[in-house]
């Protein structure tokens, strides 16, 4: 959402981006005059008695809260929103709009339906009435938006809803990282992350300021790489039930295993970025494993320093599972844009996105996952192996970025008179 909140006030629209607080927005969106933010806090509903209750209480209460927040609003042309999270928000929307003549657009990247029955069971009458609430409130928008042709056609046949495919797309801030930027970043994470830190601890020996990964000259500034410097492993996530980590935690013991089995393999730094509901519980799994040859760190970064680590790394893992089979994950979208090649486990439509043996590789369990890795490390740091391959495939193909993209997709159904 907030890549929609940029490319409109580019175009010159005057946007408000309302939004719960908790997580920094990115720096442009702070520093746009066009943009005013209308942070909102999270209800929690009643702590007290069954859980449906609790949750009920919370829709009704987030529901007028938002009303509130959207009908005392100046008049707006289009209200656009993210789905999921959708509840109450769809519902809310379509009753603004229609008091105030607004126009309505739905950017689908998932059913959130989908995403509840993860916990709750097909069945559950919170599934069903969520799935409901979806199908019938759905088809009031005025436009709709979804971020694959999958889900285009599932909208039209199963929906009644014609969509526009926009597909995520890598704005230009994911790109390949300057050595410079790298080595400046690796020395703040090092700071708090004994994962980033030069053997021995010492970050500064002699005349050169060093991390795990890279080194500085202190008396002319120039940075070079580690020789015999760990593979830099990458994974983002919201730590949620379509993300089962066990698998990568499992490739990562085979892989440890190679290693000690005589393989000639590089040591790996893992860092999985992210925040969620699962995260504590996935820290203290880790915090009972013990590696010899695998470090893994669990860093929040600011939305800044993300791409520079995209950038930074060598190899991208991806466990994003659709609920729905439907959407594709964000995350290998800002990979692919840094040229990093991913890893990533299967499902339905992927292939809308990773090109098995072209920008990638397509695993469907823990132990193909671990034969990827050694095949892909196998010959790191060196450029001519498959990794650098697809590597240079991402570099060859460009890829077009979110701005055109959007140009081409959304200003139409905007500035085209209704």
């Amino acid at each position: 959402m907030q890549y929609h909140a940029l490319s409109l006030s580019k175009h010159g629209y005057n946007v408000t981006f309302v939004g719960f607080l908790g997580v920094k927005p990115h720096q442009e969106i702070l520093g746009d005059e066009k943009i005013r933010m209308v942070p909102i806090a999270e209800v929690k509903g009643f702590r007290v008695g069954p859980r449906v209750l609790t949750y009920v209480t919370k829709v009704i209460l987030q529901s007028l809260q938002l009303f509130h927040v959207l009908i005392k609003m100046e008049l707006q042309s289009y209200i656009l929103m993210q789905n999921p999270p959708g509840l109450p928000s769809i519902a809310v929307g379509c009753l603004v709009c229609s008091l105030r003549g607004t126009k309505f657009i739905i950017d689908w990247h998932n059913y959130g339906y989908t995403i509840m029955a993860l916990s709750h069971g097909q069945g559950h009458p919170i599934v069903r009435l969520a799935k409901w609430y979806e199908h019938f409130f759905g088809p009031l928008a005025t436009h709709n938006l979804c971020v694959t042709n999958a889900m285009k056609d599932d909208l039209q046949k199963n929906w009644g809803i014609k969509a526009t495919t926009l597909y995520d797309k890598p704005p230009a801030i994911f790109r390949e990282t300057p050595l410079s930027l790298q080595h400046e970043l690796f020395v703040r994470l090092a700071k708090n992350y004994p994962q980033f830190q030069p053997s021995g601890g010492e970050q500064h020996g002699g005349e050169v300021e060093r991390t795990v990964f890279s080194g500085r000259d202190l008396a002319d500034d120039t940075v070079t790489l580690t020789p015999g410097r760990p593979a830099l492993l990458l994974s983002s996530t919201s730590w949620t039930e379509d993300e089962d980590f066990s698998i990568l935690l499992e490739a990562l013991e085979e892989y440890e295993g190679f290693i000690k089995g005589g393989a000639s393999l590089p040591s790996l730094v893992c860092v999985i970025t992210g925040k969620g509901p699962q995260k504590e519980y996935y820290r203290k799994l880790i915090d009972t494993l013990h590696f010899e040859y695998v470090n893994i760190c669990t860093p929040w970064l600011e939305a800044e320093d993300y791409p520079v680590l995209l950038g930074s790394a060598d190899l991208g893992v991806c466990l994003h599972k659709s609920s729905s089979g439907l959407d594709l994950p964000m995350k290998v979208v800002d990979m692919f844009g840094c040229c990093l090649p991913v890893c990533a486990i299967h499902f339905n439509c992927l292939h809308e996105l990773v090109k098995h043996e072209e920008n990638g590789l397509i695993f469907r369990d823990s132990q193909e996952l671990a034969q990827q890795l050694k095949s892909l490390l196998s010959e790191f740091p060196g450029a001519e192996g498959r990794l650098g391959v697809f590597r240079r495939n991402l570099r060859a193909s460009g890829g077009q970025r979110w701005d055109d993209n959007w140009d081409q997709n959304v200003l139409p159904l905007i500035t085209v008179p209704q």
